[in-house]
């Protein structure tokens, strides 16, 4: 009995020092010019949709829900948000080569179709960033436009 004692005491005095370990959060001020909304003329309904299901994880601007504060959950997003951007980041696609705006338009359609993004882990919380079907099919038209567009 003694033995679990200390365990539970070595746990929940790590689990009391991790909090104070701070991690990179992902907030800019503005909307940069490179911005994908600033690049094209998006929809409003388009929009509104890659803010809520797509920015969190694929822009320089997270919102952060209460529980981000504690690790390490901390951590898990911020690793996470780190890996998303790294795919594709909406606020820099202005930088990005026509090329490669191709690949990530045809990248975006993909998986959406395939039901690929938003993750599961994300839409298990983030009940508004599920897509629905009529959500898909504007959203496939209108990437396969703006692939279009670029050839």
């Amino acid at each position: 009995m003694k033995a679990i004692k200390i365990i539970a005491i070595i746990i929940v005095t790590a689990l009391v020092g991790i909090q104070f370990i701070p991690t990179e959060r992902n907030q800019i001020e503005g909307n940069p010019l490179t911005d994908f909304r600033n690049v094209y003329e998006v929809p409003d309904t388009i929009q509104r949709r890659l803010e809520v299901s797509c920015y969190d994880c694929h822009s320089n601007n997270t919102y952060y829900p209460w529980y981000s504060n504690l690790q390490p959950i901390a951590w898990f997003l911020e690793t996470h948000i780190k890996e998303g951007k790294s795919e594709l980041n909406f606020n820099e696609w202005g930088h990005y080569s026509d090329r490669r705006k191709k690949s990530k338009l045809r990248s975006i359609i993909k998986q959406v179709k395939n039901n690929e993004m938003p993750l599961e882990s994300y839409t298990f919380i983030h009940g508004d960033a599920v897509l629905t079907t009529n959500d898909k099919k504007r959203l496939i038209i209108y990437m396969n436009k703006l692939q279009d567009s670029l050839e």
